[in-house]
């Protein structure tokens, strides 16, 4: 179809990346983003191939990758420092092109910002109300006023009011089980893989490092939910004071006030579809998953180009829309429950005869089973966009 006006709601990674595609077969596009202030909080990401192809679909592949760092070593140990699994990035790249690849999400979020034309992105308005009254528009509610669109992109998030608004009987996202503190380290930290898992009992440990030697390192821990703790670092060393170098080392780069403390939450229930009247979900708004895959954002980003080839493609919005939601739907959620069964077996797992079940069986998988494991959700090949709007 021929190009038109959408609002993007929401300023994360697939809210941008939808408008980077939309604006590339020729559609107008405003962002809007409910923060004040884009603190571009996160600290790390890890994109896996599939992520990375989404990028660069979408044009801004060759910049993220010189901003990120491939990860060649590293894989998965106990609290002991034995091997679980080991990383194999060279045969991943030789599979599939790349190897994953771990950027600061800050940078991400900045380089898919420039990708887009100054005033596409307005901070600081959130929308309140869609109006979809009308066959062939919806109205875009906010504080400051309202304004038309042929379409309207969902990527509000985990909380999406949008998704709470179209989907009012849906039980929206329910609390994993666990909980997450992670920081990105003040000072490079020497003599670290490139990315690590460590599991123990209910408890997993990890980095990502960066190109300038510092490193995204996350803590997921079995709790109740709405736990906080008024020194969350101290926390952290007492419960991993025993585990293995550079653990020890990670946590000491960190500054207290560096660690962000969020709860996990993932949409358990599967929406019903992805679209509603002239409002697509993209992102965590449709189908917020654990993060035990590292496929939330890299989901993401396939949705926006997928959107976008969808509407290039097809002779109508409702076809376009009906196309997205048939490409998009089962290939996620089957992405999230295996995010969520992965979880029940990684980090979740609490049982100390459980675990050295586990433990046992990874020791015994033959080698290439963690690489298949990877290449049966990373291996994703994405619709062409041909660029209107080099």
């Amino acid at each position: 179809m021929d190009g038109g006006n959408a609002v993007v709601v929401g300023g994360g990674i697939g809210g941008l990346a939808a408008a980077i595609g939309l604006r590339r077969i020729g559609w107008e596009v405003s962002v809007l983003e409910r923060a004040a202030v884009l603190e571009d909080a996160g600290a790390g990401i890890s994109l896996h191939a599939n992520g990375i192809r989404a990028l660069d679909a979408l044009g801004v592949g060759a910049d993220v990758r010189a901003a990120a760092r491939p990860q060649y070593t590293g894989g998965t140990r106990v609290p002991g420092g034995g091997r679980l699994a080991r990383m194999d990035g060279a045969a991943l790249e030789r599979a599939l092109g790349t190897p994953i690849v771990g950027i600061p999400r800050a940078t991400l979020h900045r380089l898919l910002r420039a990708a887009l034309p100054a005033g596409c992105l307005t901070v600081g308005a959130e929308v309140t109300s869609l109006d979809l009254t009308a066959a062939d528009r919806v109205g875009v509610v906010t504080r400051e006023g309202a304004r038309e669109a042929d379409l309207v992109v969902a990527a509000d998030g985990v909380n999406s009011a949008l998704r709470a608004l179209l989907f009012p009987g849906h039980p929206g996202p329910a609390y994993s089980g666990s909980t997450v503190l992670r920081a990105l380290t003040d000072s490079p930290v020497p003599s670290v893989s490139d990315f690590e898992l460590t599991w123990g009992r209910g408890a997993e440990f990890g980095h990502i490092t960066f190109t300038d030697g510092r490193a995204e390192r996350h803590a997921v821990l079995n709790s109740p939910p709405g736990v906080l703790h008024p020194d969350p670092l101290e926390v952290l060393r007492r419960r991993f004071r025993d585990w293995h170098e550079p653990i020890p080392a990670l946590l000491a780069a960190t500054r207290p006030e560096a660690v962000l403390h969020h709860d996990i939450h993932e949409l358990a229930t599967p929406l019903s579809a992805f679209t509603a009247g002239r409002v697509a979900l993209l992102g965590d708004a449709a189908h917020a998953m654990t993060p035990n895959l590292g496929q939330g954002a890299c989901q993401a980003l396939e949705d926006a180009v997928s959107l976008a080839a969808a509407l290039a493609a097809s002779p109508g919005l409702g076809a376009a829309l009906a196309r997205y939601d048939a490409e998009r739907r089962p290939r996620s959620q089957s992405v999230a429950r295996a995010a969520r069964r992965a979880g029940r077996m990684g980090q979740r797992l609490a049982h100390p005869v459980a675990v050295a079940v586990r433990n046992t069986a990874l020791r015994a998988a033959p080698d290439g089973a963690a690489l298949r494991a990877i290449l049966r959700h990373a291996d994703w090949t994405p619709p062409r966009l041909d660029p209107a709007f080099p």
